[in-house]
């Protein structure tokens, strides 16, 4: 997964340890090897993503891809997917909903907002290892933007 020889950057905002593991083991198990950053809460996610001055622009010309898990202790996840798409430096950032809601007008409102892929978590350790294997798969081949 990379452009150019840049590697894409795999930021992994799950609060549940169980949940961060299984995600990062099923990527690997699909050949994905990029660095994943995880953060359990929201606040530290954005200050890793907007930079200290708030801006984003610490982003700029790198290749992020966010695993964005939607129940934070924090904040919620549709907030954190709002301040990304709505910043000018992290917008084009595909962002991956993982959640274990499968509300018809949350899944909408976050598309609205910009998500590119939304996953609701199967509730057996199984059926969710599968599907993120499977997101794997399709991480290792998609193309990620440069931020602006």
């Amino acid at each position: 997964m990379n452009n150019e020889g840049k590697p894409v950057t795999i930021i992994m905002i799950e609060d549940d340890e169980g949940h961060a593991r299984l995600i990062e083991k099923n990527i690997r198990r699909a050949g994905v090897a990029n660095e994943i950053i995880p953060f359990v809460n929201g606040t530290s996610a954005l200050e890793f993503l907007m930079g200290a001055d708030g801006t984003g622009a610490v982003n700029k010309g790198r290749q992020l891809l966010v695993l964005l898990d939607l129940n934070l202790p924090d904040m919620t996840g549709v907030d954190i997917l709002e301040k990304v798409k709505t910043n000018e430096h992290t917008r084009r950032s595909p962002v991956v909903v993982l959640t274990t809601t499968d509300d018809q007008r949350e899944i909408q409102r976050c598309y609205d907002l910009g998500a590119n892929v939304y996953i609701t978590k199967p509730v057996d350790y199984d059926g969710f290892a599968n599907a993120i294997r499977q997101l794997g798969l399709f991480v290792s081949v998609m193309q990620v933007p440069e931020a602006d």
